[in-house]
This record gives C-alpha cells, sequence and structure tokens, in this order.
C-alpha cells in the first residue's frame, strides 16, 4: 500500500530563553535543597553536578540570545 505524501508542517515558534530559564531555575532549586538537606559526604557530586548544571545553562542562554540577536 503505498502512503499518500503530505508536506511538512511550518516550525513551531518558541521562546527559547525562557525554556533556559526555567532549565536554569530547576537545577538552582535543587542546589538549594542540597545545600539545605546536606548529602552524605560520598554523595557531594551532586551539589558539583546542579552547579554544572546551572554553568551551562547560563552558557546556553548566552547562546540562544545571541542567536535570536542574528535573526
Amino acid at each position: 500500500m503505498k502512503r499518500e505524501w503530505h508536506p511538512d508542517p511550518e516550525p513551531i515558534e518558541t521562546n527559547d530563553s525562557k525554556a533556559v530559564l526555567v532549565g536554569i531555575a530547576l537545577w538552582v532549586v535543587a542546589l538549594a535543597v542540597l545545600l539545605v538537606f546536606r548529602p552524605a559526604p560520598q554523595d557531594t557530586w551532586w551539589i558539583w553536578t546542579c552547579v554544572a548544571g546551572v554553568g551551562l545553562g547560563l552558557l546556553g542562554l548566552g547562546y540562544v540570545r545571541r542567536r535570536a540577536s542574528r535573526g
């Protein structure tokens, strides 16, 4: 059976900066929770994972904003 061809849908307009900011906010909340309820000494890498998530999110935010300004 031959499938009928359909044109590709138009891309959806999204607010990429807002999506990245939500991700950063979630990492910050996780970091705050871990700083309040200290994990066991062998699990302190969780804190550094949150710090890396915030840092990479900030780099991503810069990239998204620079890309959006170029048009």
